[in-house]
């Protein structure tokens, strides 16, 4: 694989890459409850309300996609990690050794944590601390 470098992508900028971060934004989005489709996700990321950071190979080919929003408790401010995703669906390792990048962008905007809502295959993978699960019942309808 080649060497990737992570950056978030101005909300400007988003239009002339959406194209090629689309499809990676689908497929972590096929793990969701249906929350939210791709499209949601644009608006956000052009509203600002939600921020876009790619990896990208030297050659400039966009090899993942994580979409974070900054969310304001009471008591504190945390980064939440919406979507992640790569574009073989592995190779989160190459990630692993950028995540200084997305951990800087959270300090930078006065975050004290980074969180996410995954599935147990990349809770397993993040090696982070499992603090509690998100449960959930359909209300059919």
């Amino acid at each position: 694989m080649n060497s990737m470098e992570a950056t978030f992508v101005n909300p400007k900028n988003i239009p002339y890459i959406w194209p090629e971060v689309k499809p990676l934004i689908d497929k972590a989005l096929v793990h969701s409850i249906g929350e939210m489709v791709s499209e949601d996700v644009l608006y956000l990321l052009l509203e600002g309300t939600e921020h876009l950071c790619i990896g990208v190979d030297e050659d400039k080919n966009i090899l993942s996609a994580l979409v974070g929003e900054i969310i304001q408790y009471p008591r504190k401010k945390v980064l939440r990690i919406i979507t992640w995703s790569t574009k073989s669906g592995y190779d989160y390792d190459p990630w692993m050794v950028l995540f200084d990048t997305i951990e800087d962008f959270a300090k930078q905007n006065g975050c004290s944590a980074i969180e996410a809502w995954a599935r147990k295959g990349l809770a397993r993978k993040l090696k982070w601390d499992h603090q509690y699960a998100v449960l959930t019942k359909h209300l059919g309808g």
